[in-house]
């Protein structure tokens, strides 16, 4: 007797344990699924450089859904309540940033000169607490080695540095070494791993027929192909599948 009930608790508790597991699992697709829609509500911008609102925005989500995926025992609504509130004030803040100026400056802050006309601004470096190592790092970043050649450092809102030498130290463009370059285009996706984009065929103005060409020219068909490109120039760019 005593053995059967030490089996029938253990099964309990291997049922309680995967039962955990599994509930655990659950909540992290629902959160998983949620902060991914949140993260395109708010922009595109959240996956790139963030002004600060946005970053504070990013964090507090992160820790809101922390939080009920540590302890089980948390009602799942404790983490998506506060994280839709977040989004709420983000997309309200969002709003009014983009119809008052002053608001603007206030939540995101405004651009800094670091460097005017090849003279380093100490006060400002000061005033955003960027050293001189960390100038002189972001200048290398943009293949900028002599400090005299810049007119202009500005220090952005997301924190990137924008960097406009003088125009004598500037590259040459075509234009100015007197050059007729031919038009860049972009290139539509019309096949990608041997699948057809109908939507982007339509777009490209070319039809069924054209493509039937084409991979007949390539002598590939349409599972044999892992790219097929063309753009507005009629410039096609054909890449076949590899064997596995």
């Amino acid at each position: 007797v005593r053995g059967f009930f030490a089996f029938y608790r253990k099964i309990g508790q291997n049922y309680h344990e995967v039962t955990v597991l599994l509930f655990s699992f659950v909540r992290g697709v629902i959160l998983y699924i949620l902060l991914v829609a949140v993260i395109r509500m708010m922009g595109k911008r959240q996956v790139g450089q963030m002004e600060p609102s946005e970053f504070v925005v990013t964090m507090m989500v992160a820790d809101f859904a922390a939080i009920p995926l540590e302890k089980a025992d948390i009602p799942l609504y404790t983490g998506v309540i506060p994280i839709l509130t977040v989004l709420g004030m983000e997309l309200v803040l969002s709003g009014l940033s983009m119809g008052s100026i002053r608001f603007r400056k206030f939540v995101c802050g405004k651009p800094v000169i670091l460097i005017e006309n090849g003279h380093i601004l100490q006060n400002n470096l000061r005033r955003t607490r960027v050293t001189m190592d960390e100038l002189t790092g972001h200048l290398r970043e943009k293949d900028v080695l002599d400090l005299e050649s810049v007119q202009y450092a500005i220090l952005e809102t997301n924190g990137n540095l924008s960097v406009f030498p003088y125009t004598k130290d500037a590259p040459a463009s075509a234009q100015d070494a007197g050059l007729t370059v031919k038009e860049q285009y972009l290139p539509i996706t019309i096949i990608s791993d041997g699948r057809v984009e109908k939507e982007n065929l339509k777009i490209s103005g070319k039809d069924e027929k054209w493509l039937e060409k084409e991979l007949k020219k390539q002598k590939a068909t349409v599972k044999e192909t892992w790219l097929l490109t063309v753009d507005k120039a009629g410039k096609v760019f054909f890449c076949r599948k590899e064997e596995k």
